[in-house]
């Protein structure tokens, strides 16, 4: 099976009622990282409560509470572009409500966003070994950052001890057999120092290597960064073939009947295809899906209701 498909099958066995999964997400503070799968786990109802989509960085870094509203530009720490940016944001996605006065913008949140993250996983998928590529590079990478609580390898492959020697002692390994779900822990991962600073590969070149100090703060505002981009995102990103071949499965992967595997549509479906025959896309309820196996919601209550009611009060 390709890395697209090993992807897929691997988030639809990891996905649960107490975590979050996620695909293809930013890993980095300075330097350039995308991570294959990442996994949530914590209070995520908590979160979910709030809104489905993405709360910006630094509208919950602000100095913005759910009591008294602020003038918002006395609330940031940052351009005044960016925190203008943001307040839209919150403002337009339920986290912030916003009142005028004097002709001036006060605001204030919903609800206090909650600590609701307990750990992080990245999972770097690579079901052929033989191939690994820079794998020893970015798992370093990972590692050094600490960005994430625990760095796991997935692959398909048999893992042998000269395997293990080439990768980071602290990277966990898991062999994971994406046509049964199945997965073997051949290697627990261990725990990352995630709540310090680390240390960020930037840029590699054969004549040298650039790295640069992340502060613990800088590693903490791009956690909660990746948190709230893996909670609006999840890993159901894909399109789905416009062709008679596509069958999706129970979990929303899309299955090219033709192939005999799961596939990408924007890479290898199309007329130029053997199997193809045209056809509407599938219709896949992926909002309903994902609220279904995960405790993501699409439409929670919300708070900003129970906040409506607060100037009276001031």
């Amino acid at each position: 099976m390709r890395e697209f498909g090993f992807e897929l099958a691997l988030c639809a066995a990891l996905e649960g009622e107490d975590r979050l999964v996620s695909r293809q997400l930013g890993g980095h503070v300075h330097g350039r990282r995308i991570l294959d799968t990442v996994v949530v786990e914590g209070a995520v109802g908590d979160r979910a409560a709030i809104t489905p989509a993405r709360i910006p960085t630094a509208a919950i870094e602000a100095d913005v509470g759910p009591g008294r509203a602020r003038y918002w530009k006395d609330a940031f720490d940052c351009h005044p572009d960016r925190a203008e940016r943001a307040v839209e944001l919150a403002v337009e996605r339920g986290f912030f409500e916003r009142e005028r006065r004097g002709g001036r913008s006060y605001v204030r949140q919903t609800a206090r966003y909650p600590d609701w993250v307990d750990r992080i996983t990245a999972v770097e998928n690579k079901p052929d070994l033989d191939r690994p590529g820079d794998l020893e590079t970015q798992l370093r990478t990972d590692v050094s950052l600490a960005l994430v609580d625990r760095v796991v390898l997935a692959t398909a492959d048999y893992v042998t001890r000269a395997h293990l020697n080439r990768i980071p002692e602290e990277v966990g390994v898991w062999r994971f057999d994406p046509d049964s779900g199945e997965r073997e822990v051949v290697r627990e991962p261990t725990q990352l120092p995630a709540d310090g600073p680390g240390v960020e590969l930037v840029e590699r070149t054969p004549a040298r290597t650039d790295v640069r100090p992340v502060t613990a703060a800088e590693v903490a505002s791009a956690r909660t960064r990746l948190a709230e981009r893996a909670y609006a995102k999840g890993w159901r990103t894909f399109d789905y073939p416009a062709c008679g071949r596509c069958s999706p499965d129970d979990d929303g992967i899309p299955h090219c009947a033709w192939k005999g595997r799961p596939v990408r549509a924007s890479e290898e479906c199309g007329s130029d295809c053997g199997g193809y025959e045209a056809a509407e896309a599938p219709s896949v309820d992926i909002e309903g899906l994902r609220a279904e196996r995960s405790p993501w919601q699409p439409d929670p209550d919300g708070y900003r209701r129970r906040q409506s009611g607060l100037d009276r009060f001031r």
